[in-house]
């Protein structure tokens, strides 16, 4: 015959097992959050590819003609800048790497769909 106050202890055990999972997870999680990885998810909340609107309008002021030539001298360091930019913030955000994810992962299920 089973004791009940041995039941009660053992679900008593569990719960004090799981408490203290789930306390040290807690405990992990605040470690992460180092300057590198608040960089990495602050630029992925940045708007996406601010280098790449800097080069189109860089090569446009480029293009105009005009007599004195000022667009010429604006433009090029706007298309440099626009360089440095883009590899300074990354031009993707949380939804591509999302998709990106979801992509990779039918790719692995249909490749070990098709092996076994």
């Amino acid at each position: 015959m089973v004791d009940p106050l041995k039941e009660r202890l053992d679900k008593l055990r569990k719960f004090s097992d799981s408490a203290k999972r789930r306390a040290n997870l807690y405990s992990e999680i605040t470690n992460i959050g180092d300057k590198h990885t608040a960089n990495s998810l602050g630029a992925l909340q940045k708007a996406p590819a601010p280098g790449k609107k800097l080069q189109k309008i860089g090569f446009l002021m480029l293009w105009i003609p005009e007599p004195t030539g000022i667009t010429c001298a604006i433009g090029g360091p706007m298309i440099v800048a626009g360089r440095y930019l883009d590899k300074k913030y990354n031009g993707s955000t949380l939804h591509d790497v999302g998709h990106q994810t979801k992509n990779t992962m039918s790719s692995i299920r249909d490749f070990k769909n098709s092996v076994i």
